[in-house]
């Protein structure tokens, strides 16, 4: 990621009003296009933004902006902060299918069910993003659609990759094997 000032509009606002920079120096430092540099000048764009001193703030040093008035190609470089900002997760959105590939739900989720029994009712959910009642329902056969439900691979139907479902798999048979592997060590450990 490219470094930029907290608050670039209002670092380049303050840089406009306050310096003899010109609109690319200013553009690449804050991360903006020239034209939007040149409307902040024109007074079209950041209408009521308050500039914000890089100076003072410790991005810029005086030094550092002296040069770059003296010499038109010199970048700008943003000082190294003493804190790290972490960067911000974005959240885990769920799932979505569209509209035309809902009803395929229910047949994907039959063939895991029938083809992979070890995966957690969580996984299938993750997976194909259906309920756990819808899951429920289809491993009792009480789907309301159960008799024309045809179990398909949920890769063929479009609602996972092929990528996903092996990687699932793999993690499902690693987990069901370490609980094999537990339990004949308690078996073992009984026995002696």
């Amino acid at each position: 990621m490219a470094q930029t000032p907290l608050m670039p509009k209002a670092t380049a606002v303050w840089l406009v009003e306050n310096t003899a920079l010109t609109f690319d120096q200013i553009a690449e430092f804050c991360n903006l296009h020239p034209l939007e540099v040149k409307g902040i000048a024109d007074g079209d764009v950041a209408q009521g933004i308050r500039g914000m001193d890089p100076i003072m703030s410790g991005e810029l040093s005086r030094a550092e902006l002296e040069i770059a008035e003296a010499n038109n190609t010199h970048k700008l470089v943003l000082n190294k902060t003493s804190v790290d900002l972490p960067e911000v997760k974005s959240k885990k959105q769920k799932k979505y299918t569209p509209l035309s590939r809902r009803q395929d739900r229910p047949a994907a989720i039959a063939w895991l069910v029938r083809n992979h029994p070890e995966l957690k009712d969580s996984e299938v959910i993750k997976l194909v993003g259906t309920t756990k009642t819808t899951i429920d329902a289809i491993r009792s056969r009480t789907h309301w659609n159960i008799g024309s439900i045809q179990p398909q691979d949920p890769v063929v139907l479009g609602l996972c990759t092929q990528i996903e479902l092996d990687k699932l798999v793999l993690r499902a048979s690693k987990r069901l094997q370490r609980e094999q592997d537990k339990e004949v060590k308690t078996l073992q450990s009984i026995d002696i």
